[in-house]
């Protein structure tokens, strides 16, 4: 059994930047591929990031890509998100996952394990 607590989160101005970590707790970090997704009200979830377990894969979507990062440190079993050139549209609750299968899962595999959720709110 693996339990995940994000931190990070806040609220910041357009522009801005914010990181957000993913805390595992348990066996097996490295064995799992780390997932980011977020969610805004009224809105679905959507799958932002993802690392392979050794970091030799990685996925952006569209939205994100150029300005978030992903990266993990599997000695600390941690990922992170990186998140710069926030904009208003990025404000959501955001989530880390872990799912067995690898970064292409992740699309469309429902995770194994999921994090509580930080809020990320981005003000104009």
């Amino acid at each position: 059994q693996v339990q995940l607590v994000e931190s990070g989160g806040g609220w910041v101005q357009t522009g801005g930047s914010l990181r957000l970590s993913c805390a595992a707790s348990g066996r097996g970090f490295m064995s799992y591929a780390v997932g980011w997704f977020r969610q805004a009200p009224g809105r679905e979830r959507e799958l932002v990031a993802g690392i392979s377990w050794n970091s030799g894969k990685i996925f952006y979507s569209d939205s994100v890509k150029g300005r978030f990062t992903i990266s993990r440190d599997n000695a600390k079993s941690t990922g992170y998100l990186h998140m710069n050139s926030l904009k208003p549209e990025d404000t959501a609750v955001y989530y880390c996952a872990l799912e067995l299968n690898g970064v292409a899962a992740l699309e469309h595999d429902e995770p194994e394990y999921w994090g509580l959720g930080t809020q990320v709110t981005v003000s104009s």
